[in-house]
């Protein structure tokens, strides 16, 4: 079955619907959702959504924080650009109907989380990301001109390679004109065409056992652009969460928002000793990436399993009122965090690279744009600052639309792209294969390319993926197309990603600390 659109949008967060809004006044516009619209890494943000809103706030103090916590990897206009069009799109999230906390006198509830010099964070009680996720989703299905294919799949992006043999000057003029897509109810692979694509895939954290992501954040967007000859880059900065609460039975792990160190949780051994003003002046207000270290290097130490957040010091019922999912969460497991200690560990949780993207939000293939965690802009560099990431989301969402919207008028679509081949292929008949492969890359990746890294581990791992890739590949090959095993397919990809950038980088940066270049090396 074929499809045309005028836009394509593949995933279904901020950064994909807010982009599907502004477009979809001039064409039609198709979003793909792998299982539901409403299942999305933005739904599970919890924090808050980074702007300056109030003085003594403003633009200069929010882009220090940003280069900071960017540990010497941001790119200056881009940080800039986020952070003074930040209150135009935070007001655009308004007019759609977000609704986030205030203060008795109408003044927003402003938290402020690692890093940031002032409180800047904007949020809906702990559960901010699925405010946004609601209100987004509600403007959607309200527009005549916006088709929401749900349990949708996208296997690979269309371009000149499924015309025949690309040759060498082609590679530099790359055009995308779609994607392959598994409608899963069916079983079949159909063909959607458009003149403009924008990947919003959202982010990789299942490519680790351990992480805050739904599991269906397999990097996937990352992975099809790869394969597509598109620019990947900075895959080696990834973010892990510092307080994850500690639930080994549970995956994804439940995230414990870094909002509460904000608001006063000191971060304690199991014997109860603070220990933040170990490793940073700012205590556990640093950045993630010094605190996520910290957690690791005390664990070592004391061959525990996890630290305590502590906010029992805190007023009860301020607590409550705060955090209310969290704290029914940690209620259902027996622990009442307005008495107990909450046990946390650190966990994947955001990736800083990607997709290379301009100031326009558009790739290194021409009419494939990309924004949200897929994407990498030069916002966070090293290291993302606490709730600057769905601020970047939408602002390159923005962006990138005024730049579709002028394009799209002078793209045809592109008929000549063939169906998918299915000949020779089979279902495979050992499942098992899948998901013991499945297992092996998460351990890899967890093991040996986790928070602190060394030659020995990325080279172990390198060799162990490479094997792995090449025994995935001969049955993606011969197999009928299953999500199943094109998102392993896309998590070695992903790995393979991390483990070659993080092999290339000879220093220790932001979120990439490697033990045999504990340094920085000057830029």
């Amino acid at each position: 079955m074929r499809h045309e659109f005028d836009f394509l949008v593949i995933g279904s967060g901020i950064a994909g619907l807010s982009f599907a809004l502004k477009v979809a006044d001039h064409g039609k516009v198709a979003v793909i959702s792998k299982t539901e619209v409403k299942e999305t890494n933005t739904a599970y943000a919890q924090g808050g959504i980074s702007s300056v809103t109030y003085a003594p706030d403003n633009f200069e103090k929010h882009i220090k924080d940003t280069l900071i916590a960017g540990d010497g990897e941001c790119r200056p206009k881009t940080v800039r650009k986020v952070i003074s069009e930040a209150p135009d799109q935070i007001q655009q999230l308004l007019n759609w109907g977000t609704q986030f906390d205030k203060k008795e006198d109408g003044h927003y509830d402003l938290h402020r989380e690692g890093g940031h010099s002032e409180y800047r964070i904007l949020h809906h009680k702990d559960n901010t990301g699925a405010e946004i996720q609601r209100s987004l989703i509600e403007q959607i299905h309200q527009h005549p001109d916006i088709t929401v294919l749900e349990h949708h799949f996208a296997v690979e992006i269309l371009t000149q390679h499924h015309l025949g043999k690309v040759t060498e000057p082609w590679m530099r003029d790359l055009k995308c004109y779609g994607a392959y897509v598994l409608n899963k109810q069916s079983g079949n692979v159909e063909t959607i065409l458009a003149k403009t694509t924008m990947m919003a895939t959202g982010g990789i954290g299942s490519v680790y056992h351990t992480t805050t992501n739904p599991l269906i954040a397999t990097g996937d967007g990352i992975a099809m652009v790869f394969r597509a000859k598109g620019i990947i880059e900075n895959m080696e900065f990834v973010q892990f969460h510092p307080t994850s609460l500690y639930n080994p039975v549970e995956r994804p792990s439940f995230l414990i928002t870094e909002a509460m160190r904000g608001y006063g949780g000191i971060l304690r051994t199991q014997d109860g000793n603070e220990f933040m003003h170990k490793y940073d002046e700012r205590g556990c207000l640093a950045p993630r990436d010094i605190v996520a270290r910290a957690i690791d290097n005390e664990l070592k130490n004391t061959g525990d399993e996890f630290v305590y957040l502590d906010v029992t010091h805190k007023d009860a019922e301020e607590t409550r009122e705060h955090f209310p999912n969290i704290y029914n969460k940690c209620l259902s497991l027996g622990i009442d965090i307005t008495t107990d200690k909450i046990p946390v560990v650190p966990a994947a949780h955001y990736l800083c690279g990607g997709i290379k993207v301009d100031l326009n939000g558009e790739s290194s293939i021409n009419h494939l744009y990309a924004a949200g965690e897929c994407s990498c802009t030069g916002l966070h560099g090293a290291n993302r600052l606490a709730s600057n990431s769905l601020t970047e989301g939408i602002v390159y969402a923005d962006a990138a639309a005024k730049d579709a919207i002028e394009k799209v008028k002078h793209i045809s679509i592109n008929t000549r792209i063939p169906d998918w081949d299915i000949e020779g292929t089979t279902s495979p008949e050992e499942l098992v294969l899948i998901t013991q492969t499945n297992k092996e890359v998460e351990q890899i990746m967890s093991y040996y390319v986790g928070i602190v890294r060394s030659n020995i581990r990325l080279n172990r791992a390198y060799d162990r993926l490479e094997v792995l890739y090449r025994e995935t590949e001969q049955l993606f090959r011969k197999s009928i197309v299953s999500q199943r095993i094109c998102e392993l397919r896309n998590k070695i990809n992903v790995g393979y990603l991390i483990i070659k950038m993080a092999r290339k980088r000879k220093e220790s940066r932001g979120l990439h600390y490697n033990v045999d270049y504990p340094g920085k090396l000057e830029l």
